[in-house]
Order: C-alpha cells, then sequence, then structure tokens
C-alpha cells in the first residue's frame, strides 16, 4: 500500500471494516450465501474502484480491509458494500426474508470502522510533538 496522489492531496485512505447480519444470524454458513457476498463485494470494489485488501467472510461477520478514494466517506463506502450485497441477496436467497428478517433488513444498523495505515498513531503524536519545540510565538512578525 502506497500513498497516491489525488486532484487535491496526496494520502491514503485505507480502512478496517466490520459488518454484522441482523441478530448476528450465521447466513454465511451457506455456500451459495457466502460466495454471493463475496462477488457483490468484488463487484462493488471493481464498479467504484475501490482495492480490497483482504476479505475474510465468517459464518456470522464479515472483515474487510479496503482503500478507496478520498471523495467517498466511510458511511457511503459502507452503504454501498451493505446495500448491494443485501439486495442481491434477498433476491436469490428469499426464503432467508421469509424465514429470519420479519422488517427485511439483512444487515445490523451498526458498522466497526477504524483507518489502518502504515504508521501507529503513537507515531504520529511523536512526529508533532518534536517537530513543535523549535517554533516560538514570540518571534512571529506581525502584519
Amino acid at each position: 500500500m502506497e500513498l497516491q496522489a489525488f486532484q487535491h492531496g496526496y494520502g491514503q485512505s485505507t480502512y478496517h471494516l466490520v459488518f454484522v447480519p441482523k441478530c448476528r444470524y450465521s447466513y454465511f454458513r451457506y455456500p451459495g450465501v457466502k460466495k454471493l457476498c463475496e462477488k457483490s463485494f468484488r463487484g462493488v470494489a471493481y464498479k467504484y474502484n475501490f482495492t480490497i485488501h483482504a476479505l475474510e467472510i465468517q459464518p456470522d461477520h464479515i472483515h474487510l480491509f479496503v482503500e478507496f478514494p478520498p471523495r467517498y466517506s466511510v458511511s457511503e463506502v459502507v452503504q454501498l458494500f451493505k446495500g448491494n450485497s443485501a439486495y442481491r441477496i434477498l433476491h436469490a436467497f428469499p426464503s432467508l426474508r421469509e424465514t429470519y428478517l420479519r422488517r427485511g433488513h439483512f444487515w445490523s444498523a451498526g458498522k466497526f470502522y477504524r483507518s489502518v495505515g502504515n504508521v501507529t498513531a503513537d507515531t504520529i503524536q511523536h512526529y508533532i510533538q518534536q517537530s513543535q519545540h523549535g517554533w516560538n510565538f514570540e518571534h512571529q512578525t506581525t502584519l
């Protein structure tokens, strides 16, 4: 993962996301549901120019390590992945809606997200603290 140049910036936008199905049901123990969910996620990534670095589908949750352009917010990215996959899964397996999902929602409302980079928070904090020692406000000139 390298830093990328964008139209008005330079950086990296990578996140670890975790999604949980409604009521934490183990839908992904069924190979067809698991395969369709993975296909949906990869399709969204391709369509919107996201990079999936890692995707792990457990029986009752999904871990996704994804990089996306800074023009997208985390909430937009989550909505794209969850919305597309829910639509495809519930249309391919309508029995899930009838059996388990009284209100028709496949995913739980929550999400876990954490930005991920090549440096730690401690490294950044140390850099900021150390870079300010040479700056003296008394020697600043006024306009």
